[in-house]
C-alpha cells in the first residue's frame, strides 16, 4: 500500500477549511455563527500571509491557491452571516465589515509586490478589527460560557495567521518595530489562551486530547524559532503555523458542537 507523507494530509486537510460552502437553507446555530465569524477573523491574516509570501516567491502555487480559496471563504461566509438574524447591533457590525471588504478585496487579489504590502496589511488590521466585533456581539447575545470558549478557540486560528503574516513581512524585510512587538504579542495571546482552554471545564476528554497535541505542536514551534536572529525560514514557519490553524480550527468546531 502506498504510503500517504504527512505533507500530503495536511494539505488534504487545509483544503477541506478552506473550500467555500453555500448557504444553507437551514439557519446557522448560535455556536455555529460564532465560529463562522471567529473563523473572518483568520482569513483577514492568512490573506495577508499568502499575499506576502506571493510576492517572495514562497511556495508561489500554493500560496495563491490559499489566497483563492480564503478570499472565497470569506465572501462566502459574510454571505451567510448577513442571514443569520441575531441584533440591530450584530447586523451594524456586518455592514461595517461589508463595506471594508470591498477595497481590502482589491488590494489583497491584485498582484503581489512590496509596495503595496504595507497597504494590504493595514486594511487587513481595520477588516480583522470589524471582524472580531461582529464575534463578541455575537458572544454576547449567545449569553454562555461555551460561546466564549468557541470565541477563544476561533482566535487561536487567528493568531497562528497573524503570527505568519507578520513573520513574512519581516522575511521581506519590512523592519518596522511595529511589526516585531505585534508578533511578539501575538505569540503571547497564544500561549495563554492556550493555557485557559486547557483549564476549561467545558473541556470533554476529545478536547483536552486534541488541546494536549497542540500544546506539543506550539512548544516545539516556539522552540525552533527565533525571531530576532535574522535567520528568517519562512517556509517552515508556514507549515508549523499551519498545523495549529488545522488543529485550532477542529476544536473550534468541538467546541461550537457543544452549544
Amino acid at each position: 500500500m502506498r504510503r500517504v507523507s504527512a505533507k500530503t494530509i495536511l494539505l488534504f486537510l487545509l483544503a477541506l477549511l478552506f473550500i467555500p460552502v453555500q448557504a444553507p437553507a437551514v439557519e446557522l446555530s448560535m455556536g455555529e455563527a460564532i465560529n463562522k465569524a471567529g473563523r473572518q477573523r483568520m482569513l483577514t491574516q492568512r490573506i495577508v500571509k499568502t499575499y506576502c509570501q506571493m510576492g517572495q516567491d514562497i511556495r508561489y502555487r500554493i500560496a495563491k491557491k490559499q489566497r483563492k480559496a480564503s478570499l472565497d471563504l470569506f465572501a462566502a461566509q459574510l454571505a451567510e452571516l448577513k442571514k443569520f438574524k441575531v441584533n440591530s447591533s450584530v447586523t451594524q457590525a456586518l455592514e461595517t465589515v461589508s463595506t471594508l471588504w470591498a477595497p481590502f478585496h482589491q488590494l489583497a487579489a491584485g498582484k503581489p509586490n512590496r509596495t503595496s504590502a504595507k497597504a494590504v496589511r493595514q486594511a487587513g488590521e481595520e477588516l480583522l478589527n470589524a471582524s472580531h466585533r461582529v464575534v463578541v456581539l455575537l458572544e454576547t447575545a449567545s449569553g454562555t460560557s461555551t460561546g466564549k470558549l468557541v470565541n477563544m478557540a476561533g482566535r487561536q486560528r487567528m493568531l497562528s495567521q497573524r503570527m505568519a503574516n507578520l513573520y513574512m513581512l519581516r522575511s521581506w524585510k519590512f523592519q518596522q518595530p511595529l511589526y516585531e512587538s505585534d508578533y511578539k504579542k501575538a505569540a503571547a495571546d497564544f500561549d495563554s489562551a492556550l493555557q485557559q482552554l486547557r483549564t476549561a471545564p467545558e473541556n470533554t476528554p476529545e478536547i483536552d486530547q486534541a488541546l494536549t497535541e497542540v500544546k506539543e505542536q506550539w512548544d516545539l514551534f516556539s522552540l525552533g524559532n527565533n525571531l530576532e536572529d535574522g535567520n528568517f525560514v519562512p517556509s517552515l514557519v508556514s507549515r508549523s503555523l499551519d498545523k495549529i490553524l488545522v488543529a485550532m480550527n477542529k476544536i473550534t468546531g468541538m467546541y461550537a458542537a457543544l452549544m
